[in-house]
């Protein structure tokens, strides 16, 4: 069975640390992978890298006296213990190298994720400012926010419960996924879980997206192909551009259309108008036209003793 990370550093501390040389050797890199951000029981390799023909690398965890006397550490399952600050060094003969610089191994994970929100909103144009705002219910004085794809994490202490990472005039490289967390002074490197992601994304207004936007009016509001109005920064300046004639063609084009359609309304008017006026005249010439006579009707009998008609009696069914 291999020993385990814990029983390397005591089987060095046991060993004692035996003074050498320092020289001007530079000093080597130490990394954590896949991250020094490790969730509790997940794996995480420590690596030391120095220059080719190393004769002895050693790592040790500060504030600890423990040490191991090689260029990797394996951690199988992250432990609290284990969390903490590291540095490394490598020996050449009798000569030490400088140590490297200090690496925070940190365990997450160990309490409950804050949250993560951003004012005005996850969506902001480019040169505009956006706050985002890290919060937990637990009484943690401590605050980092982290960015997918950046080396470490961006701390930030702040009053209890709450912080505010203000980030001013963004650009398109403030673009990605955040998470922060949340922590306690007295245990630096024990951090409470991640915080949902949240997506930041930054809009850009380019002179290509003028350009797109002319190009669209353009095949609105005339017949042509739309061509490229793309132009040279040397003819930006100049008055007569390409855009300018495509604007004269569409102008010229609404005004015929304007121009067809009123002299339609006006020939619509005309020949309504001389309807009404022939019809009117045809109205004139009834009403002089001279009424037909009236019919004669034969004096009956009744007439001639003293006026009276005759009556005669009909029937409804006769």
């Amino acid at each position: 069975m291999s020993p385990s990370p814990t029983a390397l550093f005591c089987l060095g501390l046991c060993l004692g640390h035996v003074p050498a040389q320092t020289g001007l050797l530079p000093k080597p890199s130490l990394q954590a992978l896949p991250s020094s951000l490790v969730p509790l029981e997940k794996p995480v390799t420590l690596r030391c890298q120095g220059p080719p023909g190393v004769d002895l690398y050693r790592l040790e965890k500060l504030s600890s006296s423990r040490y191991q006397d090689q260029a990797v550490l394996f951690i199988p399952a992250m432990k609290r213990s284990l969390a903490g600050r590291y540095r490394c060094s490598y020996q050449n003969g009798s000569l030490w190298s400088l140590p490297s610089d200090q690496l925070e191994l940190v365990a997450t994970g160990v309490f409950a994720k804050p949250s993560l929100s951003a004012q005005p909103g996850p969506a902001v144009s480019s040169g505009g400012d956006v706050t985002l705002h890290c919060q937990t219910r637990y009484g943690f004085d401590q605050f980092a926010l982290y960015k997918e794809g950046d080396p470490a994490p961006y701390k930030n202490p702040e009053r209890w419960y709450r912080a505010s990472f203000p980030i001013i005039t963004v650009t398109a490289a403030h673009s990605g996924t955040y998470r922060c967390y949340s922590f306690s002074s007295r245990d630096p490197y024990l951090w409470s879980a991640p915080s949902d992601p949240l997506e930041l994304m930054v809009t850009e207004f380019s002179e290509a997206t003028t350009e797109l936007t002319v190009s669209f009016t353009n095949k609105v509001f005339t017949t042509e192909t739309p061509r490229s109005i793309t132009t040279s920064p040397k003819e930006s300046g100049s008055p007569a551009g390409p855009a300018r004639q495509y604007y004269t063609k569409g102008n010229l084009v609404r005004i015929g259309l304007g121009a067809v359609i009123l002299i339609l309304l006006a020939g619509f008017l005309a020949e309504d108008w001389h309807s009404r006026r022939k019809r009117l005249r045809h109205r004139v010439r009834a009403v002089q036209r001279p009424l037909p006579p009236l019919p004669q009707t034969r004096k009956s009998h009744g007439d001639q003793d003293g006026g009276r008609p005759e009556v005669h009696s009909r029937g409804l069914c006769s």
